[in-house]
């Protein structure tokens, strides 16, 4: 009998099992795009828009195909890479101030996940009270309007004077590269709805944009390119836009330019000058393009720099 009782047993739970649903496996994403840090009072969170897959073969200029491969075989990279997009929140407890919009709607699946990461992170996008744009481009503005209306309904957005000056005025594509025309159409689009609903508000660099957010000029990938820079209880934090798209080759040769780069002269010259006071200064930097979150720090090599990531933390508290 005591056989028989574990036989029946037996079978009953053989037959739940195959009953039970197997379980279907994750998606293939990865989890929700935000990272945190703490700067003296300040809490920065890196949040992801995504990454986009970018041919540095034929954008990357000043340096030979040659070159070129083997300085990205060093970090195990190949001239067709994934680059971060990555916007920043500064949230000093009574204000939150994001810097840089990300891609929008304009990437397709490259992008446009900077919403939901905000939201995942504990601020959606109707609790942000000011954006703050490095520069007009695609990846960093694209994201301020979403189907013709505002994406952060109660903030301002900050851009310097001339970017919207360039970007919003067609008669000057012939001052850009065919393949970058597509800025003045998505400019129009992305940038019109927030100037329609008197949000967008301009600043001539340097400026105090917000109390404690100061903007620097980083002229040449785009007129109006700024970096931004806030300090607490002696920590710095600066922001950049677009003075690095390949760490792997620009770090070590600044020389390297883009074929973004409105003025690639320009563009080159502040690139040094921005690496090489980042170097001296040792202050903490988020790069909008450097591999998620983007945070870190700049040393000075041999020849040029190099990139110190954040050392991962869940150390928060102060």
């Amino acid at each position: 009998m005591k056989l028989l009782l574990t036989l029946v047993t037996s079978l009953v739970l053989s037959v739940n099992a195959l009953a039970t649903p197997i379980p279907v496996p994750p998606p293939d994403t990865q989890a929700p795009g935000y990272y945190r840090m703490i700067l003296g009072k300040l809490r920065i969170t890196a949040v992801s828009d995504g990454t986009v897959t970018i041919p540095l073969d034929k954008l990357l200029t000043h340096i030979p195909a040659d070159k070129l491969r083997q300085q990205l075989a060093k970090d195990s990279l190949t001239p067709h890479t994934e680059t971060s997009i990555n916007a920043f929140v500064i949230d000093n407890g009574q204000q939150r101030v994001l810097v840089d919009a990300g891609a929008g709607d304009l990437f397709g699946n490259n992008g446009g996940q900077l919403l939901e990461n905000l939201a995942a992170a504990g601020y959606p996008a109707e609790t942000i009270d000011a954006v703050l744009l490095t520069h007009i481009h695609a990846d960093h503005s694209g994201g301020i309007s979403r189907q013709g209306k505002p994406a952060f309904p109660n903030a301002q957005v900050f851009v310097e004077q001339k970017d919207a000056d360039f970007w919003l005025n067609p008669a000057n594509a012939s001052q850009v590269e065919d393949s970058q025309k597509h800025t003045f159409v998505e400019s129009e689009q992305t940038i019109r709805p927030v100037i329609n609903a008197g949000q967008l508000k301009t600043f001539i660099a340097p400026a105090t944009v917000i109390a404690g957010i100061a903007a620097t000029s980083t002229a040449g990938h785009t007129p109006g390119s700024v970096m931004y820079t806030v300090e607490s209880e002696g920590q710095t934090l600066v922001l950049w836009g677009d003075i690095i798209h390949a760490k792997a080759v620009q770090m070590p040769d600044p020389h390297v330019a883009i074929h973004f780069d409105v003025d690639q002269q320009q563009a080159v010259k502040t690139r040094e000058r921005v690496l090489k006071h980042a170097a001296q200064g040792g202050y903490w930097v988020a790069a909008a393009h450097i591999s998620f979150p983007g945070l870190g720090h700049v040393k000075s090599d041999s020849k040029g720099y190099r990139w110190v990531a954040a050392n991962y933390t869940t150390q928060l508290a102060p």
